[in-house]
């Protein structure tokens, strides 16, 4: 079930204000896929002009708690990430970037999640990783 942002219930705010000032926009969320896009820029910058890793970070623990949360709400659950594996494979100075998430496995209580961002313009990965979630209570 979806709430009026056509994200899915997931009994969480999907949209929290630090997924909002990522400025990641989730096109997609279902417990299968998640998708998205953000523009890349000047904010998400180190102090030499590239991308932080931490800013694909982000979008990996993001993305994936987000599907991993959707494939549980049904059982009155949310997942919640235990491990975070990202490599950056390549610098970028910005740009719209979209960022894909799959279950490599979906388990009763763990899941693990492939997060992929790919620059829109060289449609070359700029970072992938791989997130560990634990399915846990939805808080009362």
């Amino acid at each position: 079930m979806a709430d009026s942002s056509g994200m899915p219930d997931v009994g969480i705010d999907a949209a929290s204000e630090f997924l909002k000032a990522s400025g990641l926009e989730v096109t997609v969320a279902t417990g299968t896929r998640v998708e998205g896009h953000v523009d890349l820029d000047e904010r998400h910058h180190t102090p030499w002009g590239v991308v932080h890793g931490g800013v694909y970070a982000t979008f990996v623990e993001s993305a994936g708690s987000i599907g991993a949360s959707a494939a549980v709400a049904d059982r009155g659950q949310f997942a919640v990430g235990v491990h975070n594996a990202t490599d950056f494979l390549r610098p970028s100075k910005g740009g719209r970037a979209t960022v894909v998430a799959e279950p490599i496995q979906q388990g009763r209580t763990q899941q693990l999640w492939l997060v992929e961002v790919t620059d829109d313009s060289t449609g070359k990965t700029l970072a992938r990783g791989q997130l560990r979630l634990q399915n846990v209570p939805l808080p009362e």
